[in-house]
């Protein structure tokens, strides 16, 4: 799994996240746990090498009084496809 930051100069930064075929396997997992279990949460940890980064993302389940401030999207198109409708 890595992570990598990309700062759009705007005030927002992206978080990409690339994962491997067992870290989607295990995220699934975790994912359900929390689901079954809304009082736990997991994380995901840098290995903390280099200058700097994403130290640390933590995953819980939303609470219901918390305002939405994030979605999820759709499948991204590959190269010549067009929006199905």
């Amino acid at each position: 799994m890595r992570a990598s930051l990309e700062d759009w100069n705007n005030g927002w930064t992206e978080v990409e996240v690339g994962l491997s075929s067992s870290d989607v396997d295990r995220l699934i997992a975790l994912l359900q746990m929390i689901k079954v279990d809304p009082n736990q949460h997991f994380h995901a940890t840098s290995n903390f090498v280099g200058a700097g980064g994403v130290g640390q993302i933590t995953f819980q389940m939303q609470q219901a009084d918390e305002a939405n401030n994030l979605s999820l999207g759709d499948r991204a198109m590959g190269e010549g496809e067009s929006v199905r409708r």
